[in-house]
């Protein structure tokens, strides 16, 4: 394949824009050191991502399921759900707990001492500073 065209690549995936967003990932993961599927024939990475496409040596959905997942800053585990009080203790706010003999909820709170204060204040990092202010 002397030129690859998006027409080439598009019956692989529908849309347009989708395929630069994958070809461009793809060309950002050969610059960062990828092993290539396709003959390189003095092209550019941009050319090369394409290629791979056009010859369905990667598949387009590996590649959206690789785009997002470099794109997550924060992955989500599923974990089963605790009751509201297990919840409670868990973050260390307040707990309320029913009283059997009047059947009014008490509420109490976790204490820290001062040296744990300090501790958690030491280990804060301070954010960079930038030229915009």
């Amino acid at each position: 394949m002397a030129r690859v065209t998006v027409e080439d690549c598009i019956d692989k995936v529908d849309n347009r824009f989708e395929l630069v967003l994958l070809a461009g990932h793809r060309a950002r993961q050969i610059s960062q050191g990828a092993p290539i599927t396709v003959p390189r024939d003095n092209d550019k990475n941009p050319v090369v991502a394409l290629r791979e496409i056009a010859d369905e040596t990667l598949s387009p959905d590996d590649l959206k399921e690789d785009l997002i997942h470099s794109l997550q800053k924060h992955v989500e585990v599923d974990e089963p759900e605790a009751d509201g009080e297990a919840i409670a203790d868990q973050t260390g706010t307040a707990v309320a707990a029913a009283d059997p003999e009047d059947g009014e909820e008490t509420v109490t709170f976790d204490r820290m001492t001062e040296e744990d204060l300090l501790a958690g204040i030491e280990g804060l990092v301070p954010p960079e500073k930038s030229d915009d202010y």
